[in-house]
């Protein structure tokens, strides 16, 4: 098994009815936000890939929850700074975006290796808060996702 990632991930947008959205705080870079997001492992579907991550990043079951997939994928550079996590040559990524519906803002668990703080901020602000443009686009396309199924 190699340590080196896929180049493949998941990216999971948790959010309420209200569109009140879940940032979580980078332990490896404090002051840059973003939704649940991390690489497949082995042969796993990107759904098992959103549900695992989701589970590690917050204790949440994902599977208790709706969990959509947005059939939506982007394709991003790496960040050079991350670039070593990956096979030599690797220069992108492809993120399959999830959504999650939870009924409610929650406490999560999060992981401190990973995370350093959460927060559940309304989906606009959430928006200009990430760091990472494919994140924002996702969450500024909730309103329309959730008024329209």
């Amino acid at each position: 098994m190699s340590s080196n990632k896929q180049p493949i991930s998941a990216l999971v947008v948790i959010y309420t009815p209200a569109l009140d959205v879940l940032l979580l705080e980078r332990a490896d870079f404090p002051g840059y936000w973003q939704s649940v997001t991390g690489s497949r492992n082995g042969e796993e579907t990107l759904r098992e890939t959103a549900i695992r991550e989701v589970g590690e990043e917050t204790g949440l079951d994902a599977s208790r929850y709706e969990l959509s997939d947005w059939q939506q994928q982007n394709v991003y550079e790496i960040y050079r700074q991350w670039r070593h996590r990956y096979p030599p040559g690797t220069t992108h990524n492809t993120e399959q975006v999830f959504g999650l519906q939870l009924p409610q803002p929650v406490a999560v668990q999060l992981s401190p290796r990973e995370h350093l703080s959460y927060l559940w901020l309304p989906w606009n602000v959430a928006a200009d808060k990430v760091f990472s443009p494919s994140n924002r686009a996702a969450i500024l396309q909730l309103p329309e996702r959730i008024h329209h199924g």
